[in-house]
């Protein structure tokens, strides 16, 4: 692989899970694009939007997602980074977009056992649930919009990267045939 692969979809969706383990199995460099921006701001997301404001946090997140570009590289996006149209096209043009979709309950059982919860600031102001709800109905179609390929996030781990894995093999062999979709 030499694309850069980028992994989009909601908070809990398993973005830096997969994205590793991904990382691993293709033999690649694995980069988290929230992870990298907090070390280089020495800051968590919620400190730069209560400091910067979320235009602030977006234009930050917009240059994250340029430095971390690079071939054979799998890079898990931050879950709002398609609201920007720039960052949908940018992520097209440069390599694979894959989609990791689940449920609603899926994600919030997922945010609820995370200790990394309470480092990120409420979108809403609303109870998780709702939020995860509102949030995913307003960019699923985002999400989508931007990916090559969408993939089923609420199995095993193991499974989801087996299913990115098929999905650009059959992608590859398209566009070896002479059709790329």
């Amino acid at each position: 692989m030499t694309q850069p692969l980028f992994l989009v979809g909601p908070r809990g969706c398993g973005k830096t899970t997969i994205g590793m383990l991904l990382a691993e199995v293709i033999r690649c460099r694995f980069v988290d694009t929230d992870r990298w921006l907090q070390s280089q701001v020495q800051q968590t997301v919620a400190q730069l939007v209560e400091q910067e404001g979320w235009a602030g946090f977006r234009a930050r997140e917009t240059a994250a997602l340029e430095a971390v570009t690079a071939p054979s590289t799998v890079v898990a996006t931050g879950g709002g980074i398609i609201l920007t149209e720039y960052n949908r096209r940018y992520m097209r043009a440069q390599g694979k977009v894959i989609y990791l979709c689940a449920p609603v309950p899926v994600l919030v059982n997922r945010l609820l056992a995370s200790p990394e919860e309470a480092l990120r600031p409420s979108l809403t102001g609303k109870p998780l649930s709702e939020e995860v709800q509102e949030v995913l109905k307003q960019r699923d179609r985002l999400y989508r919009e931007a990916a090559h390929v969408v993939v089923d996030a609420s199995r095993e781990p193991d499974r989801v990267v087996s299913e990115i894995s098929a999905a650009l093999a059959r992608t590859a062999r398209r566009k070896q045939g002479g059709v790329y979709t």
